[in-house]
């Protein structure tokens, strides 16, 4: 597992996926031309064209240099398959490359292509040159909602759950990370019960309140999927030199800050906080009213709730970002809170369209099928529906700014897309990362800031 922290964390959880398999080894071809044995293979590169998303037909260029004193055959073949995995075509010839020189060898499949995500296998001579995910005409892929009858009805019941509860919020300041721009606090909230009628769940994060006694425009850090047995320490913010934002950095049950001894967080003056959850995505698997991510959506919008308390907070410029889970929480806290977002910008989004994405890669598919005990595929998707960000995009209206990495073996392409081509609102922009993995672009804040300042009213 790798955990990545930049202002948000993402967990990124090595999967055998459509970003990383070869799936199919170059035949070998008894009749193809002698190359002598002497010579040096050709040299071979896959650039990156069109950002490997193609308004429609692909056209992809192998390029191969001879390095040898004589021209030297050039046998291609390239492989086409579904994000599925399902091969649809080959494509196959046979070409030469003057001695000395490079050539652009151009592919394009032979079957045409819907609007989708897509795999590549390139070989020339038996050599792969490369394997990449790609997508066409993205932004008309349909993955349409399957929400039951009263989706909203338990959401909005849940929510008026959630809002019975005293948040009960007790801060306590960090002097170490405080500064005369903005002191930082160890928030703790009081949140929406595991199971109707318990007992409220705590749930924390890091506050950075501005001191200048101005109102300021409200950003939420969502958290990536944490560490069962985590070893790294909870990153926490400073106050900083400036007060841009009112800022919470938050984290839901049983991750992050509520995963933490004492020993690996700032002090606090707290004991050690335990997660009793397991594997969060396993956590009541099949339980509606008592699910991991129902507590979880609701402590999103908890932190929503703390921060219209706040002298300091500006709820019209309300914003929110995160990364794989986060971006999911995201998507989630604008779908559920009673105050309306400005905008959010989820990055690579985790819990999208799951009955795709359990055929697209592994996990989490392999969890859900270790805890689906009496249930039928049919009604483990009707759960799982429940908490599809494919669905909760039908809820909301603000701005959205999205990014996928197209060789993304954890939360690929297509579970990014999902979410996104649901929402309503026409002020949406999704980035591509051709060769990105499951991890966080560098420009990544420059972007959702930027992003975030252009719609501040």
């Amino acid at each position: 597992m790798k955990k990545l922290f930049a202002f948000a964390v993402l967990v990124a959880i090595t999967f055998a996926g459509c970003g990383n398999d070869v799936p199919v080894e170059p035949e070998k071809d008894n009749n193809k031309t002698e190359i002598p044995a002497d010579y040096e293979p050709l040299k071979l590169t896959v650039p990156v064209t069109n950002n490997w998303i193609y308004e429609g037909q692909p056209e992809i260029t192998i390029t191969a240099q001879n390095p040898n004193d004589g021209e030297m055959p050039a046998e291609v073949k390239v492989y086409f398959y579904t994000d599925k995995k399902k091969q649809l075509d080959i494509v196959e010839f046979t070409d030469s490359v003057p001695a000395k020189q490079k050539k652009n060898l151009v592919v394009k499949p032979n079957v045409t292509l819907e609007p989708g995500f897509y795999k590549a296998t390139c070989a020339v001579n038996g050599k792969i040159a490369r394997s990449f995910v790609f997508g066409v005409n993205p932004s008309q892929i349909v993955s349409e909602p399957d929400m039951q009858p009263d989706f909203n009805e338990f959401w909005d019941a849940t929510i008026a759950e959630l809002e019975s509860i005293d948040m009960n919020a007790t801060l306590t300041e960090i002097p170490a990370k405080s500064s005369s721009a903005r002191k930082v606090y160890l928030v703790e909230l009081q949140s929406i019960p595991d199971t109707p009628g318990g007992e409220p769940v705590i749930v924390r994060g890091y506050y950075c309140e501005p001191q200048d006694g101005e109102k300021h425009p409200v950003l939420i850090h969502f958290y990536g999927y944490d560490d069962q047995k985590p070893t790294s320490k909870a990153s926490c913010p400073s106050g900083g030199s400036s007060a841009k934002y009112a800022e919470f950095y938050f984290s839901t049950r049983g991750q992050v800050l509520n995963n933490r001894p004492a020993s690996l967080r700032e002090p606090d003056g707290k004991g050690d906080f335990v997660n009793i959850y397991g594997d969060w995505f396993a956590y009541n698997f099949g339980q509606r009213e008592s699910y991991y991510y129902r507590g979880a959506f609701m402590d999103c919008v908890q932190a929503v709730r703390f921060m219209a308390t706040r002298p300091t907070s500006d709820m019209n410029n309300l914003f929110a970002e995160g990364s794989s889970q986060g971006g999911a929480f995201s998507y989630a806290a604008a779908a559920l809170s009673p105050y309306p977002f400005t905008a959010i910008a989820p990055c690579v989004a985790f819990l999208g369209d799951f009955p795709d994405y359990f055929n697209i890669v592994s996990w989490p598919g392999s969890t859900a099928k270790e805890n689906q005990g009496s249930m039928s595929d049919e009604e483990m998707y009707e759960f799982l529906s429940y908490f599809d960000t494919k669905n909760l995009a039908t809820r909301i209206n603000c701005a959205v700014m999205a990014c996928s990495g197209l060789q993304d073996g954890t939360c690929p392409p297509h579970t990014n897309l999902a979410p996104f081509n649901n929402l309503k609102n026409e002020d949406k922009v999704m980035y591509y990362y051709p060769e990105m993995k499951h991890e966080i672009p560098s420009d990544w804040s420059g972007k959702y800031n930027t992003f975030f300042k252009e719609r501040t009213k």
